[in-house]
């Protein structure tokens, strides 16, 4: 990497493994080095236990994070569930070893000030979760159609819509001092409001851009979304000089 590279460390929604990013690292421009980061109880780290709660994820995550940029300048980015773990993770960095990110982008997520977490509460029975993955589309037909896949994928959706209904705002260090970047699909149920309500979140400045699709919009159109993320993070330094800077792009 040449200074002014950034390294993306992209954490996964909910009922999904990191590699979720891996054709990322072939699509993205050169100057943004795609690092999936594994969650446990999924992917490379199947063996391990599913986290107990969102604050004991955050803080381990934290420091995978670190290790993972290997002393380079680096971003994060999440989808959904992934986008509140990389907001704890930045609030951690910050609050915690004086480290800020790069950026922060975040996909699909309501933002902390306004999010409610009751769509998460038990019972979180197989059909209930069945039914949600299909409404939300970006999951394979092959899943439902194998029964072993399809039992993994509920578990672990299971167990990340615990994490999701025990995540509080006041857990995390507030406001951030980094710029935050945020993207939302039109026919989402996340609506425009909810995403400038990231606003709240940070001291630095704030993008909202919004593509047609649904929740998962960034596989909808993905060629179209990657240039667009590309775009906003390596302009990070150019909008921190302005502190104006919302704006929204269809």
């Amino acid at each position: 990497m040449v200074p002014g590279d950034l390294v993306l460390l992209c954490l996964p929604c909910a009922g999904a493994s990191a590699t979720m990013y891996l054709r990322w690292q072939r699509s993205l421009t050169a100057r943004l080095r795609v690092v999936p980061v594994e969650l446990p109880g999924r992917g490379a780290r199947m063996g391990e236990p599913f986290a107990a709660s969102y604050d004991s994820l955050v803080g381990p995550l934290a420091q995978a994070c670190l290790r993972a940029a290997g002393g380079a300048r680096f971003a994060l980015f999440g989808h959904s569930m992934g986008a509140l773990l990389a907001y704890g993770v930045a609030c951690r960095l910050q609050a915690e070893l004086g480290v800020r990110p790069a950026a922060l982008a975040v996909s699909a997520c309501a933002a902390p000030a306004v999010r409610s977490g009751e769509r998460y509460a038990e019972p979180l029975d197989d059909a209930r979760l069945m039914a949600d993955l299909r409404a939300q589309g970006g999951t394979p037909d092959a899943v439902f159609a194998e029964p072993e896949l399809l039992r993994l994928t509920l578990d672990v959706l299971r167990a990340d819509y615990r994490l999701c209904h025990g995540f509080r705002r006041s857990a995390v260090g507030a406001p951030l001092a980094c710029p935050v970047h945020v993207f939302g699909g039109v026919r989402d149920r996340i609506t425009e409001q909810e995403l400038r309500a990231w606003s709240l979140e940070t001291h630095g400045p704030v993008t909202l851009d919004r593509f047609e699709g649904g929740h998962f919009f960034l596989r909808e159109g993905e060629a179209g979304f990657l240039r667009v993320l590309a775009a906003r993070l390596l302009q990070a330094e150019a909008l921190e000089r302005s502190p104006e800077s919302l704006a929204s792009a269809a």
